[in-house]
């Protein structure tokens, strides 16, 4: 085994947590994991397929039905979390909601609700981010560092919304906030051996999206640069899976994206 090949830390074994881990960009990241040898735990909503998922996943995936806005829940999803699989190398930040909307749209004139933005949008993409993360710290300061000192990694995810222009203002600035914490999460538990990074997708082929009810040949033709077609989830979780081994990345917001750039 050459020395480009060592310097990957080996994932097989490791323990990751996926939020939102039951569809779209989550789900083909728990797949991806489990592919690769990894435990995976799913955290999603009582009401999602995250069962579904984990049981077809095999013996080394978990389901932990928990709503990320709640401290007691994520609590008690970690002590579950222990109790199966004892540790925790990796955290995934897949949980997230979109609903479209503008501050204030100039045709219809109307403005879109506050409490709609602080209760959905930024409570859910932010506090419930942060919320993970102060007990992922918690438990992966407790792993004992390897041969780079490291103890584990946490990825969030924001947006390419966070970036360019578009008309989705909340979720805009929500995953604006998922960018702008990286640097600062990174410095701050640099000397405690874990990493934090990013990924700010571009327009997958998820639930979400389809939400949005966009036209798929017109985005390609119109924006898209190359390819010209949506991404597909397993490159987010091929993302995801390099970030793990590759201990040289910290810090960072990954474009993941095609090289698309959002106008209105």
């Amino acid at each position: 085994m050459n020395s480009e090949t060592t310097v990957l830390l080996p994932t097989k074994g490791l323990v990751a947590l996926v939020t939102g881990g039951a569809s779209g960009l989550g789900k083909a990241t728990v797949e991806f994991l489990i592919n690769r040898g990894l435990k995976v735990a799913i955290v999603d909503l009582p009401s999602s397929n995250g069962a579904d998922v984990a049981k077809s996943c095999g013996e080394n995936c978990l389901f932990i039905p928990a709503n990320v806005t709640s401290e007691n829940e994520i609590k008690a999803a970690f002590e579950t979390l222990r109790e199966n699989f004892g540790r925790v190398d990796v955290i995934v930040n897949c949980a997230g909601i979109l609903i479209p909307g503008k501050l204030y749209d100039t045709v219809k004139k109307e403005m879109q609700s506050l409490k709609e933005i602080e209760d959905t949008v930024n409570v859910v993409n932010v506090i419930g981010t942060m919320n993970v993360i102060q007990f992922a710290c918690q438990m992966m300061a407790e792993n004992e560092k390897d041969k780079d000192g490291q103890r584990g990694v946490i990825i969030n995810v924001s947006s390419i919304c966070a970036y360019d222009d578009n008309s989705l203002h909340a979720y805009s600035a929500s995953k604006g906030a998922i960018s702008s914490m990286t640097s600062p999460l990174a410095f701050e538990f640099a000397r405690h051996g874990i990493r934090f990074m990013a990924i700010a997708p571009g327009i997958f082929s998820t639930p979400m999206i389809a939400n949005l009810n966009l036209n798929n040949s017109e985005v390609t033709e119109s924006i898209m640069l190359n390819p010209k077609r949506f991404g597909k989830p397993v490159e987010f979780a091929a993302l995801v899976h390099h970030i793990i081994e590759n201990r040289y990345l910290n810090g960072e917001v990954i474009r993941l994206d095609g090289g698309l750039r959002l106008q209105q």
